[in-house]
C-alpha cells in the first residue's frame, strides 16, 4: 500500500495513533485502542518509519495490537480451548530415546521447566520417550485452563502467539511470567533442531526460519513489556 499520510501523532487521553488526525483501525475496522501509552507509542515509531510504501512485515506492534482487538477478545473462549489443548501435547514432553547427548540435552533443559510448571501453575505434566502420544491427567489439564482463563487478553494474545511456534503450553507460559527471555523461549523450543544442526549442519533456508521465528519470539517479548507499562 502506498503510504497516505503526512503526520503520525498519539492521542494520550484516547491511547490511539492518529494519521493526519485520524485514528488508526484494525483490519476488521475496529478501533485500534492501546493498552497503554508505551505501546501506542511504538505503534506510532512503527507508522512514522514507513517510506513511499506502507510495510505490514515491519511493523510487529500493530499487527498484534489488531490480533488482540479482532481476533482475540471477541473469540476469547475458542482461543482458550485451543490452547489448553497445547498442554495435552507439549513439546517438552516427547523426548528422544537416543542418543544419549540429545536424552542429557532435553532432560538438563526441559525437566527443570517442568518443575516450574508443576510448582508456580500447579500444571503436572509427565514426559514420555518416543513420538505416540499420550494423555495428560485431568488435573494437569484443569490447571491448564486456569491459567489461560486468569491471564488478560494482552498476555492472551501474546501467549496465542508464542504458543504455537514453540508447540509448548509450557515454554509460552515461562515466557509470559518472565521465567524465560525470548531468546530462551527461542532456544529452549529450537534445543532438538539445534542438536541436529550441530551434527549435520544447516542450509540458508532453514536458518532463514529460524531467524525469522527467533525475531517473532523477540517482537511477541517486546509487544507484551510495551503494552504492561
Amino acid at each position: 500500500m502506498k503510504k497516505f499520510y503526512k503526520t503520525v501523532t498519539v492521542d494520550e487521553q484516547g491511547g490511539r495513533v492518529l494519521l493526519d488526525g485520524r485514528p488508526i483501525k484494525t483490519p476488521a475496522g475496529n478501533p485500534l485502542i492501546f493498552a497503554s501509552l508505551p505501546l501506542a507509542q511504538g505503534i506510532a515509531d512503527e507508522w512514522a518509519a514507513q517510506g513511499e510504501k506502507i510495510l505490514p512485515e515491519t511493523m510487529p506492534l500493530t499487527r498484534m495490537s489488531a490480533t488482540q482487538i479482532d481476533r482475540v477478545a471477541p473469540r476469547r473462549s475458542e482461543m482458550e480451548i485451543e490452547l489448553v489443548a497445547y498442554a495435552g501435547s507439549d513439546l517438552l514432553c516427547y523426548r528422544a530415546g537416543e542418543p544419549a547427548a540429545l536424552v542429557e540435552r532435553q532432560a538438563a533443559t526441559w525437566d527443570p521447566l517442568l518443575h516450574w510448571a508443576s510448582g508456580k501453575l500447579g500444571l503436572s505434566l509427565v514426559p514420555t520417550s518416543g513420538i505416540m502420544p499420550i494423555d495428560q491427567s485431568e488435573e494437569a489439564m484443569a490447571a491448564a485452563a486456569r491459567y489461560v482463563v486468569g491471564l488478560s487478553d494482552v498476555e492472551l494474545t501474546a501467549f496465542a502467539l508464542a504458543v504455537p511456534p514453540a508447540g509448548s503450553f509450557v515454554i509460552g507460559a515461562a515466557m509470559i511470567a518472565g521465567k524465560l527471555t525470548a531468546e530462551e523461549a527461542f532456544s529452549v523450543s529450537q534445543l532438538d533442531e539445534t542438536f541436529q544442526i550441530e551434527l549435520w549442519g544447516e542450509d540458508y533456508e532453514a536458518a532463514d526460519r529460524r531467524a525469522a521465528l527467533k525475531l517473532e519470539f523477540i517482537e511477541i517479548e517486546r509487544f507484551l513489556k510495551l503494552a504492561r507499562v
